[in-house]
């Protein structure tokens, strides 16, 4: 039987999981290595030398502020050789808790966001968990795949494995990000089995790994995150992972709807990365290469 590669196994599970990488709007051949993208930069951006990112620096390995309250992690590391292919620098600024991110964004506060940002549908179309519409929404490059996880007290006392598995326990997530959204409907499914699920909110993984060591059964994160805290948290003995991956997604950098000359020329930056290694290695330097994709699609979630 052939080998299937790390990158090769995240494409099936994205098509498997309906966030289809490979059919997207994507371009990156090698073509594309003659073409000048610094020129394709919107004249602003050419201007000034510098695309301004959101972000909240609170999911390690993906995001972070270092011991030298630096901007670190996978999505710094990424930026920084974006801008060396575009020619530019990618200035990260902080935009406190993760909720705050995608409204930033809109109100025109920097240019793009990325901050492990999952790619939904419902935010590229504007609208809420219950599907009524809340503004323009976003567009995104996607560049990465991430499931969901689930972190647990280590040995796992209450064998929580899954979603299923929440009802009569007390979650942590973080507000504002999809996994909020997932445990928000999972209590109403617990309340009908008569077995209530509490759900606590906090601004940080920090916080949510806090409430974990106390009153938390629970912390429901993206998987890269739930795994880095398992690895890293008190040398690896506080926690782990309760069960496998759970529905992989893209993440993508975020970007207004009017912003579409900038937004192609992103793709285009992420691909050529792709193509010549350097997104591999990002990946490779954060220990993350089991979320890479073959090709940087535009709303590959859709």
């Amino acid at each position: 039987m052939a080998h299937t590669t790390r990158r090769g196994r995240t494409a099936l599970v994205a098509v498997i999981g309906g966030a289809l990488l490979l059919g997207g709007c994507g371009t990156g051949g090698s073509h594309d290595k003659k073409v000048d993208l610094h020129a394709l930069l919107p004249e602003a951006v050419r201007k000034s030398g510098v695309l301004t990112v959101g972000a909240s620096f609170t999911a390690a390995p993906v995001v972070y502020r270092n011991d030298r309250n630096e901007p670190d992690g996978l999505d710094p590391h990424l930026a920084e050789k974006l801008g060396e292919v575009l020619g530019i620098r990618l200035e990260f600024q902080d935009a406190g808790a993760f909720a705050n991110v995608l409204p930033g964004l809109m109100n025109r506060q920097y240019d793009v966001a990325m901050s492990g940002i999952t790619d939904t549908r419902e935010r590229e179309e504007g609208l809420d968990k219950d599907g009524k519409p809340t503004g323009p929404g976003v567009d995104f490059v996607d560049y990465f795949m991430a499931g969901i996880g689930i972190a647990v007290d280590k040995g796992n006392p209450q064998n929580v494995t899954d979603i299923d598995h929440l009802c009569g326990h007390t979650v942590v997530v973080k507000k504002g990000t999809t996994h909020d959204d997932l445990v928000q409907r999972q209590t109403k499914v617990c309340e009908h089995q008569s077995k209530p699920l509490k759900l606590v909110e906090t601004d940080t993984d920090t916080a949510a790994l806090d409430k974990l060591k106390g009153q938390a059964d629970a912390f429901i994160t993206d998987y890269p995150k739930a795994q880095y805290a398992a690895q890293t948290v008190d040398n690896g003995n506080a926690f782990q992972i309760g069960g496998p991956q759970i529905q992989p997604r893209p993440f993508g950098i975020a970007l207004r709807k009017d912003d579409a000359a900038l937004r192609d020329v992103l793709m285009r930056a992420m691909n050529r990365l792709i193509t010549d290694g350097t997104y591999d290695q990002v990946l490779s330097d954060h220990n993350l290469a089991v979320g890479a994709i073959q090709n940087s699609v535009i709303n590959g979630s859709t």
